[in-house]
């Protein structure tokens, strides 16, 4: 497995040491946060550092809510979700693919919900965050 990118807790990654990091990945972040911001206003981001294991991850949230947290990989990157049990429900309806419905259904609960990784590599991967993204959000 591929370890997080950026583990140093004294260097806070910028957008440059992301894109770097990125690669050709890059784009479709850009892309991702382009369309939310159009179809949901402004968000907010913070870099925030989980420890060696973890390193820094971008949590990114709409006014106070949490929608997801992206983890840089070398030339690609995740993007970790939490789903309540509506959220869950949502997304089990939803013309998702059955595998996320499967990983998400079969996720351990926790206090905060269901946790659910989509890794990002290519433009397909754009609409299934879109997706989660609007489901995270509706419900």
């Amino acid at each position: 497995m591929a370890e997080t990118f950026f583990d140093d807790k004294s260097k806070k990654p910028d957008d440059k040491m992301l894109k770097e990091a990125l690669g050709k990945t890059y784009k479709l972040w850009k892309e991702i946060k382009k369309d939310l911001k159009e179809t949901y206003g402004e968000l907010t981001e913070d870099w925030k550092f989980y420890g060696q294991k973890y390193g820094w991850q971008l949590k990114t949230l709409k006014k106070k809510r949490n929608l997801f947290f992206l983890i840089p990989y070398k030339d690609f990157f995740k993007l970790t979700f939490v789903f309540g049990d509506k959220a869950v429900e949502a997304v089990q309806r939803s013309d998702l693919p059955a595998g996320i419905k499967t990983t998400l259904k079969n996720a351990k609960k926790y206090m905060e919900g269901r946790g659910l990784q989509i890794e990002v590599k290519s433009t397909e991967d754009i609409e299934i965050v879109k997706k989660l993204v609007d489901i995270k959000i509706n419900n």
